[in-house]
């Protein structure tokens, strides 16, 4: 969200959703002999005087004195916390628990029970050279302390080395009702837990609360035209930043974050299936509300409105506010005593309470920071709202527009007298747009923010680029917070709906006789933040990269298998096997996961030989997505490609490979088959300087879209049940996809038919077009094979796809490779 007041104090704030089978969490009390675990990463100088320095003044000397205040993260630790707590061996194993944030040892541990002894000495450091007092206030990340009952605790550690994470007893339950820290053999704290349950000094402060906004009315626009509202900082296209992060990961993504054939029109929030190990149409919706120029006219109605903004927006997509939960989040100046400044932040209160009580929809999380001061720079006052609710994927609503000759109308929201939320109106009208979509009437709907009418409708269209002709009085760019946009399939006669006119096929936006081509309108909408993050580059090279189309029998194993076995490693940082091994166990496969330890030289050597011998024993090898070691630069595929290469696993996936056993290296994967040479040679021992690689996408940035691609050989038992020239829509989300190789090693793949997959145009043609081509392969390759077909590799994540997934997307999303990898052991 872009306003001046951020320029030296940039605002960047998120919210973050948790989900758990309720049978997997315990809250249980702590008792005298308990001991308490810190698991995951070690300790750091990082984030001390984090806690503090995030309500702290900041001027010119503090990027150099306060740099360290910064907590450092690990993703890789982060992700083997993720996968401990997802199995109830080991949390039903755990009393309480707390992660690490504010406070570090002090308040992660301190926290867990009245009584606490705590030994400084033995938490796992980044290096030597802490004392005291930085081990117990580091906010180092990824790290959890857990309430272990003694008669629990080795089975407990044994479940975390199972994750190659590390887990060490720092404390044990006192009944002392005192909280003791020691270093060194001494007491450096020793607090009675009666003085820390007092919370410390009281505050009081005066506030003095500005009754006359002294800036101009943000509800009235200063755009008369739809060429300037496009162009505005916050209604102008944000697709090139929001695709640096990924939005398809762990297969729950019901609406990708832009919609549409193009992919261009913004949904309204996050809509995830809940990650459940099995199949569910149940789904959590997230949205949220704020504009900082309501905020900066009035704390009071800008607080107000981004709950209204919010659920709107929930609505919008067919999730009914009602039972709605709230997370709110604050970004004030610095505050110091001045009773004027703290009427900020009291009106937002005020307006945020009335707005709940409304509403009946009450916080259950939040963040606040009062440090937004840069010498005479200070943020706009900032009450963001999250909402969040379940919904049913049949019940969810995309934005874009549908079809030509489907009217449209706006639900209006009126405000009352001085621009307060009429609460009573919204809540009728959100009832009534949720009834006439259970009833089928809607095809896209979505709220009014910030460019009014105008901007929603321009946005909806983009997406299937559906011309659209408004013919209306009401003011095209006010913003109407609690309004909401919709497409009918029919025509509704209902008084509280504004019909302003109707779509049509003709590439046309015809505003109230402003008229604009759809590609001129959504170059002035991408315009703003093009060179900042720019979304494509090449989208003028229209050289075509066609290729003979191959076509092979199917074949099946030598030996039939009823249950073939497939194998998965997991290596630090990925993140895709829950998804891969549902792929192959609903498909008929049994899947075995082994997880790499590199905690020791010996766990190393351990899960060499372990990782062998089921290689050796098994059918499939699969070859997993994600971040494997962070992602280090020149290819994050490197760690897993040493591993392949190690003798004792090379010999293994040549037993494997004598029994017809079968590849698969998908992103991550794909990229350890190349750096390995597994491909596109078929083994370990050709690979040399000459050899493709993958290489950082032209576009210079990780990129998470869906990409058309189309099979370009069949001759694999990956691919036996597509026709080529099939063309699927498939989830990619990586920064280096490139494929690149020298002409000769590209003839030769063509002459032998291993290009498996290509990216390719509307009209199913490769190309070097960078709309289609998103990071600029080299003869548009997104997949190759081996020589025989027994080994594939694609950066396109397959496994990210299920039923009612990428409800907004459009094509066919389901390329079960998986399916066909099992048939060719079962012969069906």
């Amino acid at each position: 969200i872009y306003d001046e007041g951020y320029t030296a104090k940039r605002m960047e704030v998120g919210a973050v959703v948790g989900a758990a089978p309720k049978s997997n969490v315990k809250r249980e009390q702590p008792q005298p002999g308990d001991v308490i675990v810190l698991i995951g990463g070690a300790t750091g100088r990082d984030g001390i005087g984090g806690a503090t320095g995030s309500s702290k003044e900041h001027n010119d000397t503090s990027l150099e004195k306060c740099s360290s205040e910064v907590q450092k993260g690990n993703a890789l630790i982060e992700r083997k916390l993720q996968r401990l707590f997802r199995n109830p061996e080991a949390t039903k194993l755990i009393k309480k628990a707390n992660d690490f944030g504010a406070g570090g040892v002090s308040v992660a541990v301190g926290e867990l029970a009245d009584g606490l002894e705590i030994d400084l000495n033995v938490v796992p450091v980044k290096y030597e050279g802490l004392d005291g007092t930085e081990l117990a206030i580091s906010e180092s990340q990824e790290r959890m302390a857990v309430c272990i009952d003694p008669k629990d605790l080795e089975a407990f550690l044994e479940e975390c080395r199972k994750e190659n994470l590390s887990g060490v007893v720092v404390a044990k339950v006192t009944d002392s009702n005192r909280l003791i820290m020691k270093w060194n053999g001494k007491a450096i704290v020793d607090l009675s837990r009666d003085f820390l349950n007092t919370n410390g000094v009281r505050a009081h402060q005066k506030v003095d609360v500005k009754s006359e906004p002294e800036v101009q009315d943000p509800f009235h626009s200063s755009y008369s035209s739809l060429k300037d509202v496009l162009q505005d900082a916050n209604v102008a296209s944000q697709i090139g930043l929001a695709e640096m992060f990924d939005a398809s990961i762990g297969k729950s993504t019901v609406l990708m974050p832009f919609g549409g054939k193009y992919q261009l029109t913004p949904e309204e929030g996050s809509v995830q299936k809940l990650p459940v190990f099995g199949m569910t149409n149940t789904c959590s919706a997230m949205s949220y509300g704020y504009d900082p120029k309501i905020s900066t006219y009035s704390p009071y109605l800008g607080a107000a409105y981004s709950l209204v903004e919010a659920l709107a927006k929930l609505v919008a997509m067919g999730v009914d506010y009602k039972g709605a939960r709230l997370s709110n989040q604050e970004y004030f100046e610095r505050l110091g005593n001045d009773p004027q400044k703290w009427g900020a932040p009291l009106q937002a209160l005020l307006g945020l309470i009335e707005a709940q009580l409304a509403f009946e929809t009450p916080s259950i999380g939040g963040k606040d920071s009062m440090s937004g001061t840069f010498k005479d720079i200070h943020v706009p006052p900032t009450l963001i709202t999250f909402a969040i609710n379940t919904a049913k994927v049949y019940q969810i609503v995309s934005a874009s527009l549908k079809e030509a000759d489907h009217p449209l109308y706006v639900l209006k929201h009126t405000p009352k007298e001085k621009d307060l939320p009429d609460y009573g109106q919204l809540k009728n009208n959100f009832d009534s747009l949720l009834d006439w979509m259970k009833e089928g009437k809607i095809a896209a709907s979505k709220s009014v923010q910030e460019g009014g009418i105008g901007a929603s409708v321009a946005k909806m269209a983009f997406g299937n680029k559906i011309g659209v002709v408004l013919d209306t009085d009401l003011a095209l760019y006010d913003p109407m917070y609690g309004s909401i946009v919709i497409e009918a399939n029919e025509e509704i006669d209902d008084p509280r709906l504004i019909r302003i006119g109707s779509t049509n096929s003709s590439n046309r936006l015809d505003f109230n006789g402003e008229r604009l081509s759809l590609d001129e309108a959504i170059e002035l909408w991408e315009k703003r933040y093009h060179t900042l993050y720019p979304r494509i580059v090449n989208a003028t090279e229209e050289s075509k990269v066609d290729i003979p189309l191959c076509e092979k029998e199917r074949t099946y194993s030598k030996e039939k298998v009823e249950k073939p076995k497939v194998v998965i490693p997991i290596f630090p940082g990925q993140n895709c096997e829950y998804d891969c091994a549902a792929k192959f166990e609903r498909a008929g496969g049994e899947v075995k996961m082994v997880v790499f330890n590199n905690l020791s030289v010996e766990s190393t050597k351990q899960s060499i030989d372990t990782l062998a011998k089921e290689i050796a024993s098994s059918q499939i090898l699969m070859l997993v997505g994600g971040f494997s070691s962070g992602d280090e630069p020149d290819g994050s595929g490197k760690f897993i490609a040493s591993v392949l290469q190690n003798p004792k696993i090379d010999a293994a996936i040549q037993k494997m490979r004598a029994g017809d056993g079968l590849i698969l290296g998908i992103c991550n994967g794909f990229q350890a088959l190349i750096k390995s040479g597994l491909l596109p040679y078929g083994d370990v021992h050709s690979l040399s300087q000459d050899s493709p690689t993958l290489f950082r996408n032209d576009i210079n940035r990780h990129v998470s879209h869906i990409a058309r691609t189309r099979v370009s050989s069949n001759g694999s038992p990956w691919l036996s049940s597509f026709k080529p020239g099939e063309m699927h829509s498939i989830a990619m989300s990586h920064g280096e996809g490139k494929f690149v190789a020298s002409s000769e090693v590209l003839d030769a793949l063509v002459a032998n038919g291993q290009i498996a997959f290509q990216y390719v145009n509307e009209e199913g043609v490769p190309t070097m077009n960078g709309l289609d081509n998103i990071n600029g392969s080299s003869m548009a390759i997104e997949g190759i094979m081996s020589e025989d077909g027994h080994i594939l590799g694609k950066m396109g994540h397959s496994e990210r796809y299920e039923e009612n997934l990428f409800q907004n997307i459009s094509g066919n999303k389901d390329q079960n490779i998986f399916e066909n990898g099992i048939r060719f052991f079962t012969h069906e």
